[in-house]
């Protein structure tokens, strides 16, 4: 930063410590700006996603922009950390299609469960139970996770862009891709997986902006304007039902609210830390309880406006590449957030067809992670796998990870490898044992 700041400049140099990390006030607004524009596709993908589960768009639309706005300042000023957050992709379509679709409970009993495990993952980010739990579940297993929750992603888009079909005879088919919808969502993906690839920024916004605006011109959605009033917020806000949540049978919907959350959250940050040079010669990270703290919390309040649990964002990694290094990215990313509450119009113009191929590129993105898993080993190979075949074919993060983990210790147990299975493995097992058998 040069010497002659402004004052303003100067009071936020020393807040944020931006000499103290080589940075300085335009680099990290630039951080900022290029970590939403890489994120907020969220803007337009979690109102469709709530309002599947019976939720007003409009209000989830407004609660999506201010929990986002609140955690990213959370997380800027409290933690002094360059990462965006807003409601976890994964974690909604859990919410709608699992919680809500399938297990045919009210859109204000999940947002209960969602506080009771934010709760929890306060609890555990202010104690030593998050380092036991993040060291007692077997690593190939959180990679699994990620994975099976990016396959049922995928399986989402290729649903409601109309790309696959149900069929009488197979269950599944391909969809009539000769229909606009259905190509609009196999253009959507592939124009994203495109720009991606050749790092053009914005990539995944850019796609929906495009396949909305082809939209718009063939006649198939009708223009209602650019900015206005927000919506209101009361349809969502405070309406989460505490009571309805402490229902035994929702035990497992609030383990995996809490543990992806959980393994997404600390993979994401790690990676962003190293990324931003907040890891020392010792190896240590700075304000790393901060932040998972700041994480936590967020999912807190969330769940208050309406929405499914808030999460740190892998996309941060685009913002700290242009060179943010402190919270004031963060802050950048929350006030722009705040200013997107203006623009609802625009996104209730995006069809679910055009946020479609968002969902499937994302999908793939979080099956990378399985390169990682140790395939010499098939006592750990094969329960990941399990669980990652099993989330998206049951359509229930909660079953697939049950599954996952019953057949985990089973496979380790009955192959001689029963010293392996840590307390962490043991006491998920048995929980989910119980589910299956009394729930």
């Amino acid at each position: 930063m040069s010497q002659s700041a402004s004052p303003s400049e100067s009071f936020v140099a020393r807040y944020f410590k931006l000499r103290e990390h080589g940075t300085d006030v335009r680099t990290e607004l630039v951080a900022g700006v290029t970590t939403f524009v890489t994120m907020a596709y969220i803007i337009f993908v979690n109102p469709q996603m709530m309002a599947s589960a019976g939720m007003d768009a409009g209000a989830s639309f407004v609660a999506t922009c201010l929990a986002s706005m609140l955690a990213c300042y959370l997380m800027g000023l409290y933690a002094n950390w360059p990462v965006g957050l807003a409601p976890g992709m994964g974690l909604n379509a859990f919410f709608t299609f699992t919680v809500v679709a399938d297990m045919g409970y009210s859109w204000q009993v999940a947002l209960g469960a969602v506080f009771i495990a934010g709760v929890l993952f306060v609890v555990m980010s202010v104690t030593r139970l998050r380092r036991w739990m993040l060291d007692s579940i077997p690593i190939d297993m959180r990679i699994a996770m990620g994975a099976g929750v990016g396959l049922f992603i995928g399986f989402i888009g290729l649903k409601s862009g109309g790309i696959i079909a149900a069929s009488d005879a197979t269950f599944l088919t391909m969809g009539d891709l000769t229909q606009t919808g259905p190509l609009l969502a196999a253009l959507s993906f592939i124009l994203i997986a495109i720009l991606s690839i050749r790092r053009v920024p914005g990539a995944i916004i850019i796609g929906i902006m495009v396949i909305t605006l082809t939209a718009l011109a063939l006649g198939e959605v009708q223009y209602v304007g650019l900015v206005s009033a927000p919506p209101s917020l009361a349809p969502t806000f405070l309406q989460l039902d505490i009571v309805g949540a402490l229902d035994v049978a929702m035990t497992s919907v609030i383990i995996a609210f809490l543990f992806v959350n959980l393994f997404d959250t600390a993979g994401t940050l790690l990676g962003v830390a190293s990324r931003a040079g907040l890891v020392d010669e010792k190896g240590n990270i700075q304000n790393l309880d901060r932040a998972l703290k700041a994480d936590s919390t967020s999912s807190v309040f969330g769940a208050f406006l309406g929405c499914a649990p808030v999460t740190s964002y892998v996309e941060s990694a685009a913002g700290v590449a242009a060179g943010g290094r402190t919270g004031l990215t963060a802050v950048t990313v929350g006030t722009l957030f705040f200013l997107a509450i203006f623009f609802a119009p625009l996104a209730g113009m995006v069809p679910a067809y055009a946020t479609a191929g968002a969902l499937i590129y994302v999908a793939m993105l979080m099956l990378t992670g399985m390169e990682a898993l140790d395939w010499s080993d098939m006592s750990e190979v094969v329960p990941a796998l399990i669980t990652i075949v099993m989330i998206p074919l049951s359509f229930s993060i909660a079953n697939g990870i049950a599954v996952g983990f019953i057949s985990y210790v089973a496979i380790k147990l009955f192959v001689g490898k029963g010293a392996d299975i840590t307390l962490g493995a043991w006491f998920l097992a048995a929980i989910f044992l119980a589910k299956f058998a009394f729930m």
